[in-house]
């Protein structure tokens, strides 16, 4: 199953509000990897957005009224996450502010199988701080663009971090040779992830550094 990382950003925090959706953003996942399919866009909740959600990602009413309405891509939006698992972060947010534009848009709440980041991140870590930005921290995941919540580049850094919490390490792309050939062949895949076991020097070092940094690190 292919897998969905989803966002979105809101006017506010209160559906019984009346806050609308403002930002969707979806990256698509295949095999823990991002592909090319993406799904962004902004959107005109037909309402003012509140000082808190401004502070938050920046966008202006006037910048919002010349966008699409949720109706003009309703259907765009669950074609792409039709049959896919969804990556959320806090997903009951994210759902039940889909769900109420879903229903103003006289569909169906969404039934894809969810997996929920915070909750995943809020029983490996108890007691720790479960934010998006501390679980890049525990992850040495760079944010530093994060400087406004942005749809898009959350779900970048969400990928990441999804990575971590399930113990993946992200796959990356390795120079073929004739036995990856062969096993591209016979088993389709185009990407491995190995193991390399460290050398006795690189051990050493290894302990080395630890010896001469642990008590300045956390003392």
């Amino acid at each position: 199953m292919k897998e969905v990382v989803l966002d979105t950003e809101t006017t506010g925090i209160s559906i019984k509000e009346g806050h609308r959706i403002v930002e969707i953003g979806c990256i698509e996942l295949d095999n823990l990897i991002p592909t090319k399919n993406k799904f962004h866009c902004y959107l005109n909740p037909e309402r003012k957005v509140s000082e808190k959600a401004f502070e938050v990602h920046g966008y202006t009413d006037k910048f919002l009224a010349s966008q699409k309405k949720f109706r003009d891509i309703g259907e765009q939006f669950l074609d792409f996450i039709k049959d896919k698992r969804l990556i959320i972060h806090n997903a009951e947010f994210d759902l039940g502010h889909l769900n109420n534009e879903l229903s103003l848009f006289g569909k169906k709440k969404i039934n894809n199988e969810i997996i929920d980041t915070l909750i995943l991140a809020r029983d490996k870590f108890p007691g720790s701080p479960v934010s998006l930005d501390a679980l890049c921290k525990r992850y040495r995941v760079d944010n530093s663009k994060r400087t406004q919540h942005t749809a898009l580049i959350d779900c970048d850094l969400l990928a990441k971090v999804y990575i971590n919490l399930i113990d993946q390490k992200e796959p990356t792309l390795n120079f073929r040779n004739r036995d990856d050939e062969i096993k591209e062949k016979k088993f389709g895949v185009d990407y491995y992830k190995k193991v390399i076991a460290p050398t006795t020097e690189e051990l050493k070092k290894h302990k080395e550094y630890l010896k001469k940094n642990l008590k300045k690190n956390f003392f």
